[in-house]
């Protein structure tokens, strides 16, 4: 059970990661051509035999209107057939691969008519980012610690779900005010606007809350939905690294629809060309943030509903569900602690009790804690002083059951819960 998710990453680093960056391929790149139908749809002709299916040709009345097409991110570059003196005008601010691999094929075209191509640069990269791949590192950035926030609230004894959601709210707030500042001020590798924060403050809360909400319905299998979706998926289809152009169907695909590949156009639209066509990001993102809300709600529906139909039946199926396996955080599991020491950062005790006699004499006992259906959950012994402590609980019904030699044993039936911790004494007869 312990390597399953050692097995996601290697199956994501080498069918995803490998498969995405491998061979990257041209498919459709719009180009807008300054020429008749006929002379475009001959040059389509001559690109289709030289890179089947790579390139799609938009004829245009006029070099301005070429140029335009690519200041306004209708297409990756415009070409201007004159006849001497050909023209391509391209966008860097779309990847520097697409860019160079544009420039390559349009040049072998046009030399094979004995032309020499002249290239313009019309929207480059910023000063801090002359790659265009900057901003995969901040997204990443905002994505990592939203998801392992998620996973340390799994930790967090006493917090309720409020208490969790608000807190990985102001953490992705936190995270994304520190990318904004480092990429924007700092490197000058993002522009400096606060919509580049609002779209970074998106994609935390799209990742963590998404997150929170598989925890009730998938369990200890969530860390490898979110990885999956968010990391080994989101990343190489994100066209940070490889332009999504030049990406396979498959990821090409994922592009639009997963969280990071949004924010990704979402910076490269604000920074490049005038906050055009920002609608696409900004509804997915938001529509992943309102799946993760909804995903919360239901989560505590079913597990109000599941409490109330243990109650009525006298039980609770409730049994505590494995942690949720991370490859650095693990989560607490019942566990018996000393009575009255605990030193900061240990987790506090959530049941806590006394056994005495009827003199109220302190007892040597052995207390045990099972879940409804019987299957223990920690064992321990009473100190000099009588008591005992135990942490590491889950929310729902436990059965604490004190015995002692010569003594008859006492049982009590109790709700467990991180948020309230439980005190249960014990008079043994």
């Amino acid at each position: 059970m312990g390597v399953w998710l050692p097995a996601i990453f290697l199956t994501g680093l080498l069918f995803s990661f490998l498969l995405a960056f491998h061979n990257p391929t041209p498919h459709h790149i719009e180009v807008a051509v300054a020429a008749p139908p006929t002379t475009t749809a001959q040059l389509q002709s001559q690109l289709d035999t030289a890179v089947p299916g790579g390139f799609t040709l938009q004829p245009v009345a006029s070099a301005a209107e070429a140029r335009a097409e690519v200041l306004n991110h209708d297409v990756v570059a415009a070409f201007v057939p004159a006849p001497h003196h050909p023209q391509l005008y391209g966008a860097k601010a779309d990847g520097a691969a697409m860019e160079s691999l544009v420039r390559q094929v349009f040049t072998s075209a046009v030399q094979k008519a004995g032309a020499g191509l002249a290239f313009h640069e019309l929207v480059s990269t910023r000063p801090g980012d002359s790659l265009g791949i900057s901003p995969l590192y901040l997204l990443m950035a905002c994505t990592l610690p939203a998801y392992f926030l998620v996973v340390a609230m799994q930790r967090a004894v006493g917090f309720s779900r409020r208490a969790h959601v608000a807190t990985m709210v102001g953490g992705g707030a936190v995270a994304a005010l520190a990318c904004y500042l480092v990429g924007a001020y700092g490197m000058d590798a993002i522009p400096r606007h606060p919509l580049a924060l609002l779209y970074l403050f998106l994609l935390t809360q799209a990742v963590s809350l998404t997150s929170y909400g598989f925890v009730p319905f998938l369990g200890p299998f969530f860390p490898g939905a979110a990885v999956t979706l968010f990391l080994l998926l989101g990343v190489p289809s994100s066209g940070c690294t490889v332009p999504v152009d030049l990406l396979n169907g498959f990821f090409r695909f994922l592009h639009p629809v997963l969280p990071m590949g949004n924010a990704a156009d979402a910076l490269r639209l604000v920074g490049y060309f005038d906050y055009r066509q920002l609608g696409r990001p900004t509804a997915v993102l938001c529509a992943w943030i309102a799946t993760g809300a909804a995903l919360i709600v239901l989560g505590y529906l079913k597990q109000l509903r599941q409490l109330v139909r243990d109650a009525q039946a006298g039980m609770t199926g409730a049994v505590p569900a494995p942690p949720p396996e991370d490859p650095t955080v693990e989560l607490p599991e019942p566990v018996a602690l000393p009575p009255h020491r605990h030193h900061f950062g240990e987790q506090l005790p959530i049941l806590t009790g006394r056994v005495s006699g009827l003199a109220g004499e302190p007892l040597s006992a052995t207390i045990t804690v099972t879940d409804p259906r019987g299957r223990q959950l920690v064992r321990t012994r009473t100190d000099q002083n009588g008591e005992y402590a135990a942490t590491g609980f889950h929310h729902g019904f436990a059965i604490v059951v004190a015995g002692a030699p010569g003594r008859q044993p006492a049982a009590s039936r109790l709700l467990l819960s991180p948020a309230a911790p439980v005190n249960q004494d014990f008079i043994l007869t």
